[in-house]
């Protein structure tokens, strides 16, 4: 589904202030695996995400998605196969518009955009049932603004949405890093049972120990731009929550 060949990233090349944030990555990842990156700040793990998603073009290496070539594509050329949810809440969503016009625009993200955003009532019954099993009540505000909304609510509401259109890969960049404990734990259970539930091939980078223990069914550790641990799904079922904190001791 996704293949990374010999990535390499370094930003202000050739200027004595160059940062070599990736060095070299190779991965492959299966259709329908959940890969779970961590690492400490400066490690190279956002900056590979980034590139995967489109939004980092890689200074050399390459990048398939589903067989394409994807290495020089922006990030909206790649919509069609990927969808992103950010560390910040108000980066996935509009805030002046309502909640429904949020899932409207979402649910078109890959198609020719008209005059027309198109609500009727079967689309507003179909957000409805999808919101209602976040199980927070928001189902009946959907008219309400987005911008009202807590972060949980949000980055919980974002999830549901990076669904509504085409999607294979989920991209998750420390999605609960901005939330409350509870917020987090729901975001975090949205995620993992919509990975589950649509199939979807899905990447986390989070700081949180506990998360990459209890979530995915592989793990990485990146350190200085270098994958320094790849765990299997054999691997980390045996794995124990002690054996991360010591990559960190």
């Amino acid at each position: 589904m996704i293949v990374l060949q010999n990535l390499h990233k370094a930003f202000n090349p050739g200027k004595a202030n160059q940062v070599n944030a990736v060095n070299g990555v190779s991965l492959e990842v299966e259709e329908g695996e959940f890969v779970v990156i961590v690492g400490a700040n400066g490690s190279g793990k956002t900056t590979l995400l980034d590139m995967v998603a489109g939004s980092v073009l890689p200074t050399s290496g390459g990048i398939l998605v589903d067989s394409d070539d994807v290495t020089k594509l922006p990030d909206y050329r790649r919509s069609r196969w990927i969808a992103r949810v950010f560390q910040n809440p108000v980066s996935g969503t509009a805030s002046d518009l309502s909640i429904l016009d949020n899932f409207r625009l979402a649910a078109i993200r890959t198609k020719p955009k008209g005059l027309s955003i198109g609500i009727n009532e079967d689309f507003k019954k179909q957000v409805k049932e999808r919101i209602s099993t976040l199980g927070m009540g928001l189902e009946s505000k959907i008219d309400q603004p987005m911008g009202t909304l807590s972060g949980g609510q949000r980055q919980a509401l974002t999830l549901l949405m990076s669904v509504m259109d085409t999607c294979k890969i989920l991209l998750l960049d420390e999605p609960t890093a901005a939330l409350d404990p509870r917020s987090a734990a729901l975001v975090m259970r949205t995620a993992d049972k919509l990975i589950k539930d649509y199939r979807l091939t899905a990447i986390l980078i989070t700081h949180n120990l506990k998360d990459a223990y209890n979530y995915g069914n592989r793990l990485i550790l990146m350190g200085e731009g270098l994958i320094v641990k790849d765990i299997d799904a054999a691997g980390k079922s045996i794995l124990r929550q002690n054996d991360l904190f010591d990559w960190f001791g």
